[in-house]
Formats: structure tokens, C-alpha cells, sequence
């Protein structure tokens, strides 16, 4: 791995920011953020400067039980080179869950979701990860995640994990020590027990971020300074080994630029901090070499049966943290509500990012009515059409109220203002072509006829739109 130094998460909020920013060594950059063909002028600037820009993917699911979509990863490809990066980087996580062969609906999670501990899920991994190490032209580092949710009968821990992903297919490491506080504060797990047992020259390199605590949970949510706790965490894999860079995220609640050079001085602080020459401990693996050519287990005797066991107990969980299916036998009920609530708030923050001229046009009462939406309608393709089907949705409610008495209607200037908005973006109006109204207009239809028919009153109901 080349050496990266001391570098920034660039996002658009803060690219002006980012470029002042004195003493910075390189930027990473969200890979399904850009284009390209059309890079934004900040990155061109960071660029001729000698700045490395490193591209880091959300949503390729490499941890889920399908291996990766050429697309994908020809759009991964297509962003390094079009960076000069020397490397890209990507999460040890699935996405997305169902559809053929699962007997459930294909469900996108909008968030990393946590893959089991498993001989299954690892025997998945490598051979997905070798699928994408062959399709990018620069090496491929994978990051490990925060999770609230704890899957049952894992079979090893983080670190040994970790070790053997590393072992059998030669894949880089990229440690988020904010995810090891996240998982020490949420699930107990030791973050010095996951550093001893990586091998000290696989690291690309290091994440650090911060988070708050709520209720007895951390949320690591990239929009609050980082603690002293994670700082000391990366203070303890220095002591291990000596990471090519260290990189300071920040996704929200963007501060003054004098803060964000204070918090990036913190980190130089620790990265210079003097220390004893990095030792890995006895029986922990050395350094990650080449990818091993060899055909391990997967391969050879059960992928099949593994994506297949994979896939029904992710689809499982993923259907009750985002469709109301039940709770898979072994996980904490409690702990998957907290999880749902979760997915469902990122879900309509994200929305008001991408739209935002629904929470401008909605108000006060956006949020409500997207959380109320999300519980009828699981995230099942992008958040543009989410934006979208949520407009639809909301306008066809404001038909059931008007109608039906079944609730309080728009007012007709953000009715108006909501249905301009969705036809600028969609074509034809909701309330003539869209699913959510067809079905709508049948089931009001229902009702009429129910109202002037007493006798079978009583056997129709209203059904709430999807």
C-alpha cells in the first residue's frame, strides 16, 4: 500500500472547506457520489494539486449472498481510474436481501447490515471477494462495521474473522476504530481482542469518526467530534502496526473549518505520538501477500448450499427490520426495534437530502408522514424513487382523507406544490397513473358502493394504499 498520511472524508458540503484545510494529505471520496465524466471542480482542483483521492463504495454488498453485480463493480472500476486511485475500498456488510429463490421480495436495507460470524458467511466473502478483486484494476480494501444487532450462533469472533478473510484471499483491511468503539459500547466487544488478531500488514488504512450515546446506545453517526475513547482505540492499533494513512469522517452537522482542523491535529497527535516499533503478538498471521490462487472450500464443495443458507437468514432479518416480518428465531427483539427505528430515520434523512424540496413543501410534517410511509413501503430500488413513491404515497392519503373521512387532507397550496413537484419529476400526475393511486381509486370505489349499499357494508373494508 502506498503511504497516505493524514487525509479527510470529502463530501460537498465542506469541498471548499476541505481544500484550505492546511497539512492534508488525501481525500476520500463516497465512489456512488460522483461521476466520472464529471468530476466536481473541488476534486479536480485536490487532484492537480497531488492530492490522492481514494473512492469508497456503499453499495456493492459484498458480504451478501449474490455475488457482485458486474455493474457494480465495473462502476467502482470505472471511479479509480477516472481518480488515479492507487486502491478502492468498500464494506464487509450486505445491503440488500430476497428476490428469486428466496421466497420473499427483493428488499434494499439503505444501510450496512452485519454479516453473520459464520464459516458460511466467510466461505460467501472470499469467493465474492475474489470475484471483485479480479474485475478492479487497483487492489480492494474492505471495512468492518458498526451494527446495533448481534446475530445468534456466530462461530468466530471479529478478529478471527477478519484474520482468515485476509488469509485466504489476500484482501486489504480498512479499520474503522469508531465501528470497534461502536461494537464495544453496543455489544460488548472487545476492540483490543479484534486488534490482536489482524494481520498488521494487511491494514490500508484507518477510519476515524464520531458519534453521541443515546439511551445506552452508541449511534455512530459521523456528526459529532470524535471521542477521546476512539482516539485512544487508534492510539492501541499503533501500537500494533504502522497503517499507510489515517482518515477523519464527517457526514453531517458539518462544523467551522477551525474545528475540523483541530480534530484532524488530534489525530496527528496520536499518529506522532512515540511508541514502541509495532510487534504483532505470537500465533497471529503476518502479512497479507499476494492473493492465494488455491480454490478453498467454497469453491470446491459447498457454494451452493452456503449462498443458499446465507441468503434465507439475511433475507430473514432483513424482512423484520424493514417489512414487518417476524423476528428470526435467536435475535434480540428489542434490540431489532431499535435497529428498525433507526434504518427508517437514515431512510427519511436521506430522502430529504436527495428531495429536498419535500420536507420545504411538507414542513413540520414530513418526517411523520415519511416513517408512517416507510412502515407500509420497504426501501426496494433507490432513494430518488423512494422520494418519488413518498410524494405518491402522501398525495394519495390526501385523496383517502378528502373522501373517506379517514384522516386530515392537504391543504390545497401544498397539495398543489407536492403534485407539481412529483409530475416535474415523473411525468404524468400521481393522482391519474400512479400504482399507489390506481389502487387507491378502486379502493375508494369500494367504498362508495359499500356506503350505498348497507347490507354489505359490513363486509368491505378500506385497505391502506402501499
Amino acid at each position: 500500500m502506498p503511504h497516505l498520511g493524514t487525509g479527510i472524508g470529502w463530501r460537498p458540503e465542506i469541498a471548499h472547506t476541505v481544500e484550505e484545510l492546511p497539512g492534508l494529505d488525501w481525500v476520500e471520496v463516497v465512489a456512488e457520489n460522483i461521476r466520472p465524466g464529471r468530476l466536481p471542480d473541488s476534486l479536480r482542483r485536490l487532484r492537480s494539486r497531488g492530492t490522492t483521492v481514494v473512492p469508497h463504495g456503499v453499495s456493492l454488498g459484498i458480504g451478501g449472498p449474490e455475488r457482485p453485480a458486474p455493474d457494480r463493480l465495473a462502476a467502482l472500476a470505472e471511479r479509480a481510474e477516472a481518480l488515479g486511485a492507487p486502491l478502492v475500498t468498500e464494506h464487509i456488510a450486505f445491503v440488500r436481501a430476497g428476490g428469486p429463490g428466496t421466497g420473499a421480495p427483493r428488499l434494499e436495507a439503505g444501510h450496512l447490515l452485519p454479516v453473520p460470524r459464520t464459516r458460511d458467511a466467510l466461505d460467501v466473502l472470499c469467493e465474492n471477494v475474489r470475484t471483485a478483486q479480479d474485475a478492479l484494476p487497483v487492489p480492494l480494501a474492505l471495512e468492518n462495521i458498526a451494527a446495533l444487532v448481534r446475530w445468534p450462533d456466530e462461530e468466530m469472533t471479529e478478529g478471527r474473522f477478519l484474520a482468515e478473510l485476509v488469509e485466504r484471499t489476500g484482501v486489504r483491511l480498512l479499520i474503522d476504530v469508531a465501528n470497534l468503539h461502536t461494537n464495544h459500547v453496543n455489544r460488548g466487544e472487545d476492540p483490543a481482542a479484534v486488534l490482536d488478531a489482524l494481520p498488521p500488514g494487511a491494514l490500508a488504512y484507518v477510519h476515524v469518526a464520531g458519534g453521541v450515546e443515546r439511551d445506552g446506545v452508541w449511534h455512530d453517526s459521523h456528526a459529532h467530534p470524535v471521542p477521546p475513547a476512539v482516539l485512544g482505540i487508534l492510539a492501541d492499533l499503533l501500537a500494533r502496526a504502522e497503517p499507510p494513512g489515517v482518515l477523519l469522517e464527517r457526514d453531517d452537522n458539518f462544523p467551522e473549518a477551525a474545528e475540523l482542523a483541530r480534530e484532524l491535529d488530534a489525530i496527528r497527535a496520536v499518529t506522532a505520538a512515540p511508541r514502541p516499533a509495532p510487534s504483532r503478538p505470537a500465533g497471529v498471521p503476518g502479512t497479507a501477500g499476494p492473493r492465494p490462487e488455491r480454490r478453498d472450500r467454497t469453491a470446491v464443495e459447498s457454494a451452493g448450499g452456503a449462498r443458499t443458507r446465507v441468503a434465507a437468514a439475511q433475507t430473514a432479518l432483513l424482512s423484520a427490520l424493514v417489512a414487518g416480518g417476524p423476528v428470526p428465531a435467536g435475535f434480540d427483539p428489542e434490540r431489532l426495534r431499535v435497529q428498525s427505528r433507526a434504518l427508517a430515520a437514515k431512510r427519511a434523512d436521506v430522502v430529504a437530502k436527495v428531495a429536498p424540496e419535500l420536507p420545504d413543501i411538507l414542513g413540520a410534517r414530513y418526517r411523520p408522514a415519511f416513517l408512517a410511509y416507510a412502515r407500509l413501503r420497504p426501501l426496494s430500488g433507490g432513494h430518488r424513487w423512494d422520494a418519488l413513491h413518498f410524494a405518491e404515497h402522501v398525495l394519495a392519503q390526501h385523496v383517502l382523507a378528502e373522501h373517506a373521512a379517514a384522516g386530515e387532507p392537504l391543504e390545497r397550496p401544498v397539495r398543489r406544490a407536492l403534485a407539481r413537484w412529483h409530475r416535474e419529476r415523473s411525468g404524468p400526475a400521481p393522482g391519474r397513473g400512479g400504482r399507489a393511486a390506481r389502487l387507491l381509486r378502486a379502493q375508494l370505489g369500494a367504498f362508495r358502493r359499500a356506503q350505498a349499499s348497507p347490507a354489505t357494508s359490513s363486509e368491505t373494508g378500506l385497505r391502506r394504499p402501499v
